[in-house]
């Protein structure tokens, strides 16, 4: 019967490849456009992810999400570490600001000014500095007037040209040496990202009472993120979060706060009907012009329930075939685009195939049953008239 059911499929190759193409249309736009989704989401938390050590982060009590940055006392930082339980606190300074190229770079735009991210590291220990080096090291920080700057960051600010280092910029019309070009994950507006030592970043920043951004925290041995966190909070008053609860803090903020999730979620409803237009239409079409032989079984004999299984198989091929071909496209996208600056880093996580398998699953299935109800009360002598 197996058989039966894909030659009566594959026999109209027209409606055959139609519904396909609809289960595949369905399945290419809502795992394409979740996966853009996930990946912005993502880059909204650049500024935990690039940092990779310390658990906890402490901050003004106002901060709703990681790039909203309130400056915290200078006094901060000591009463953080005096807290039980922390084996080590380091100020961090996180700050937008502008850049101007100076005169004499090799670049047509010198003089244009550019809104970049500014990053203060630690003096002594360097802690969140970019791991990924593409060229010079971390080290090269200790020079005077030195800047590390992200690859993405160094192809807006020099497009077309290739990556070298000691290229000269001004930042609050104070001198800035590029001595380095690192890989780190971006952020959600694309704009460059520097690194350099705390007490340089506060002398490019603009003049402002505190400048302190953030605390990074790591607990001692034995002690959980969590309860460090609640510890910092009744000690000093400040808000302190785990690595995750900020990410996750960040990401509830622009799901709340942007109309990112509503046009999104326009896009994935659009696909999923498109999905059930087509591949039910045509299923129920090609049903109606294969009444004669599903009549033809029943008279010989064939039940319902045989029927039914029959219509599912059918169901279930153009799903499968539909959903590779669907997700494949998907796939074959972010591997052509992974060179691409503005989109690196934007991938496929195995929730959104899961997902997807799973509306894709309930395509096929809400077309079969528009089918399956016709041939329920389809009457065997159908087939003699």
């Amino acid at each position: 019967m197996i058989w039966i059911a894909l030659k009566m499929l594959m026999g109209d190759r027209a409606k055959y490849l139609g519904i396909i193409f609809g289960v595949g249309f369905a399945s290419l736009l809502i795992s394409h456009q979740v996966s853009i989704f996930v990946s912005l989401m993502a880059r909204t938390t650049h500024l935990v992810r690039n940092v990779e050590e310390g658990e906890v982060w402490v901050m003004d009590p106002n901060v709703r999400q990681g790039d909203e940055v309130i400056g915290l006392a200078d006094d901060a930082l000591h009463r953080v570490r005096g807290v039980e339980g922390v084996a080590w606190a380091v100020k961090l300074y996180r700050g937008n600001v502008r850049a101007r190229l100076a005169e004499g770079n090799d670049n047509g735009a010198r003089g244009d000014f550019r809104g970049v991210i500014l990053m203060g590291l630690d003096d002594s220990t360097l802690v969140g500095a970019p791991r990924k080096m593409l060229m010079g090291s971390v080290d090269d920080l200790n020079k005077p007037d030195a800047v590390i700057i992200d690859e993405a960051g160094y192809h807006y600010l020099f497009p077309g040209q290739p990556h070298r280092i000691g290229q000269i910029l001004e930042m609050t019309d104070k001198r800035a040496e590029i001595v380095g070009i690192c890989q780190v994950g971006q952020p959600f507006q694309s704009q460059p990202i520097f690194y350099t030592k705390y007490t340089r970043a506060l002398e490019y920043s603009p003049p402002e009472r505190r400048l302190l951004s953030y605390i990074v925290v790591e607990p001692a041995e034995g002690v959980s993120p969590k309860e460090l966190c609640d510890r910092i909070t009744r000690d000093t008053g400040l808000q302190a979060r785990t690595r995750d609860e900020l990410r996750w803090m960040t990401i509830d903020f622009y799901l709340k706060n942007t109309g990112i999730p509503f046009n999104f979620g326009i896009t994935v409803a659009i696909g999923f009907i498109v999905g059930v237009a087509i591949a039910g239409q045509t299923f129920y079409l090609f049903t109606i012009e294969n009444l004669k032989q599903f009549g033809a079984l029943k008279a010989m004999g064939t039940s319902n329930l045989r029927i039914v299984g029959m219509i599912l198989v059918q169901a279930l091929v153009v799903g499968l075939v539909g959903y590779g071909l669907g997700v494949g496209g998907t796939a074959l996208f972010f591997e052509l685009t992974q060179t691409s600056i503005p989109l690196k880093g934007f991938h496929m996580i195995w929730q959104v195939m899961a997902g997807t398998a799973v509306v894709v699953s309930f395509i096929v299935v809400l077309a079969s049953l528009l089918s399956i109800r016709k041939v329920l009360v389809l009457e065997p002598a159908v087939v003699f008239r």
